[in-house]
């Protein structure tokens, strides 16, 4: 119930910032059910009355009485739009504000959140389930407010007309809303289900799209169909289960509706040969018999829309609910980098909680040195790399810059004062010079170019019939590795970050890719301190210490002169690469 409460409060809250339209919103749906519920009134008090006065009268009065309905329903027709739209609207303002609150929560989260989460459900979880919440949000006010007031105000007034036939009708009503409490709670798991479902076909669209020329390469488009298919089925299966349970609820509430129809044309029948009603009084409550049913059929048939949004609702309030793995302290304050010293203090880290990838770490660099990672895959060079700038926090020990607990500090500033190259250049949809620009976005064109010239990549776009204006592509497609990697350092140069982590960046490129990468890292690491993750000793054999990592925990470190002396793992690494090949 605590939890229910929780849930109505968080949905509630939308409703503040679009209060002036909820509330003109409600008042044209309160006309609106006023106008459909004075018409058969006043056709039963003309018919009772006016029309039984003689031709003249009735004549007197027909221009009158046909101005009064026509401004009764402009009035209704302006309410009809403001809903429509306005209240349209509302729902899509509020659904773009959920949307905001959860990708403002997405891009709070740590690595370690998305290491455990599929993408294709994070977006489903966006796109889905909000667009479900938004009808609910715009429709369930106005189902309630407008039904609410017609059931009661048609009710109200078959009471007046003949309380005995409204006894009955009250009876079959109670046995409509018992049944669709107890229908309700067997499909609110069903509708659970089905967002679940559609998010694995999100997630498997997403899985074979992005492995686009991995599945060419291998001719598996075949393997990629069956499994999108298996996901495909899931999801008709739980959504033929959803309809079938909607087409047996729907068909009852027919059901008892048509035995609502029966009891008063049979009942009514019944009182008027007694005497106990009159014909023009029947023909009356058969119109109020309309309104009294279709905003609970309204009402009812609402539920498939509330478990919807409700399924949705609550998986969004479970992103929302979830708190980041890493925080800024109470009390952080922004970093500044005066030196640049690192200091690595007898750190542990664990991805599952359980075995450590980093073993009791002591490491330390001083101000705009460069340090080399070497060792075996798996040994936890990237993941010492990735707790820097806190991708992931430590388990035990720290992290200091210039002395500084980088957990003391705030992480926008920290982000800020570290640059990072990885293997895998992520380029974002849109131009080179946009790119570029990431890395500081309100640098000047000019120093872009400048970061462009300093990261060996201003020739080559000046060749491009769009230079800086010229499209990357998805992901940026349209490059090579080579010049992908030279945009990246040409953004970390705009950045001027004064710790440098350069992971594998040039691992991938072929020789003279990489000789124009090098020099670039090698202008952009002058002067910072720099932490270099290198399978290809020849990158690093200039650095001023090479520490070599294994299991968690540094094996051996000293220059690349020293380290081949000693003939431990990195000597035997380097004889692995280069025997033969260097003096």
């Amino acid at each position: 119930m605590h939890r229910r409460r929780t849930l109505l409060r968080s949905f509630f809250s939308y409703y503040q910032p679009q209060m002036h339209l909820f509330v003109a919103d409600t008042i044209c749906a309160v006309v609106m059910a006023a106008i459909d519920l004075a018409f058969p009134q006043i056709l039963r008090w003309l018919t009772a009355g006016l029309f039984t006065e003689g031709h003249d009268a009735i004549m007197g009065a027909l221009l009158y009485l046909a101005i009064g309905i026509v401004c009764m329903y402009a009035i209704r027709y302006g309410c009809r739009y403001f809903v429509g739209a306005w209240g349209h609207i509302m729902g899509a303002r509020m659904e773009s504000a959920m949307r905001e609150d959860l990708f403002d929560q997405y891009e709070r989260f740590s690595f370690s959140y998305f290491d455990r989460h599929n993408t294709g459900d994070l977006m489903s979880r966006v796109v889905s389930d909000l667009f479900d919440i938004s009808e609910a949000a715009h429709h369930g006010p106005e189902s309630i407010i407008v039904c609410g007031i017609e059931v009661v105000g048609s009710f109200i007034l078959l009471a007046l007309i003949n309380w005995k036939l409204t006894l009955v009708l009250a009876i079959i009503t109670a046995v409509l809303v018992v049944y669709n409490a107890r229908v309700n709670r067997r499909m609110k798991a069903v509708f659970t289900e089905n967002r679940v479902r559609i998010s694995q076909v999100n997630s498997q669209l997403e899985d074979s799209l992005a492995g686009a020329r991995v599945v060419k390469s291998f001719a598996n488009e075949d393997v990629e169909k069956r499994k999108f298919a298996h996901s495909n089925d899931a999801y008709l299966d739980s959504k033929a289960r959803m309809y079938m349970a909607m087409g047996n609820y729907q068909a009852t509430i027919a059901g008892l509706t048509g035995a609502l129809y029966t009891v008063v044309l049979v009942m009514g029948g019944w009182l008027i040969a007694d005497g106990q009603m009159q014909a023009v009084d029947l023909s009356t409550y058969a119109l109020y018999i309309s309104l009294f049913t279709t905003p609970i059929e309204t009402i009812l048939n609402f539920t498939e829309m509330f478990q919807k949004a409700a399924a949705g609702f609550r998986r969004f309030d479970e992103i929302l609910a979830t708190k980041p793995d890493v925080l800024d302290r109470p009390g952080a304050r922004p970093l500044e980098v005066s030196e640049g010293a690192v200091s690595y203090h007898d750190v542990h880290f664990s991805y599952d909680g359980t075995k450590d990838v980093v073993c009791g770490l002591d490491l330390d660099i001083r101000p705009g040195e460069t340090i080399a990672l070497v060792g075996p895959s798996g040994g936890g060079k990237t993941t010492t790399c990735s707790l820097l700038p806190r991708f992931y926090d430590v388990a035990s020990g720290s992290i200091t810059i210039d002395g500084r607990d980088v957990r003391d500090v705030t992480q926008h500033s920290l982000h800020e004062a570290i640059g990072l190259v990885q293997q895998e250049v992520y380029l974002f949809g849109g131009t080179i010079g946009e790119n570029i620009a990431y890395g500081r976005p309100e640098a000047t064109p000019d120093e872009v170019v400048a970061a462009a010239k300093a990261a060996n990549i201003h020739d080559f776009v000046m060749t491009l019939p769009d230079g800086y204006d010229t499209e990357v592509g998805e992901r940026g497609s349209h490059l090579s590795g080579g010049q992908k990697q030279r945009v990246a350092i040409a953004r970390v140069f705009l950045k001027d970050p004064r710790i440098l982590i350069l992971d594998e960046a040039t691992s991938a490129l072929d020789n003279e890719s990489e000789h124009a990468v090098q020099e670039s890292l090698k202008r952009l690491a002058h002067g910072r301190t720099t932490l270099i993750i290198a399978h290809r000793l020849s990158t690093i054999k200039d650095a001023d210490e090479i520490v070599t990592m294994e299991r968690g925990r540094i094996s051996e470190r000293g220059t690349h002169d020293e380290l081949l002396e000693r003939g431990g793992t990195y000597a035997r690494y380097y004889r692995m690469q280069f025997e033969g090949k260097w003096a």
